[in-house]
């Protein structure tokens, strides 16, 4: 049994999750985990993380600018739609993935709604 617990403490402790599906528009990427495999064989482990950029995106239907954390994926994607709302309107929620994305659908939503009548 101790020498679980001491082959633990050398090793350090355990990774931990990058938080994607929380603060930013991701469109559902995420870390990978994979191998580096130079010439000589030796494997070593790495990860590839998303590319991340922190943007400003204005919102016509909020009237406001709202400062973002999105991939470039996803902002290829908002200028392709024709802007942000556009985005989170159109798209589905399973593809957006994130609940700040899921938060500012639904004040988009509720925004429209009131406006309508």
């Amino acid at each position: 049994m101790l020498g679980l617990n001491s082959a633990r403490l050398l090793r350090g402790p355990t990774t931990a999750f990058y938080r994607l599906h929380m603060d930013g528009l991701f469109g559902g990427v995420a870390v990978q985990h994979g191998n580096n495999k130079p010439k000589s064989l030796h494997k070593t482990r790495r990860i590839w993380l998303p590319n991340i950029q922190k943007v400003t995106l204005y919102s016509a239907i909020l009237d406001q600018k709202l400062k973002l954390r999105v991939t470039s994926r996803v902002l290829r994607t908002i200028d392709k739609k024709g802007g942000l709302d556009n985005y989170l309107l159109e798209t589905k929620d399973k593809n957006i993935a994130s609940e700040l994305g899921l938060e500012l659908k639904q004040t988009l939503q509720k925004t429209l709604a009131t406006q309508a009548k």
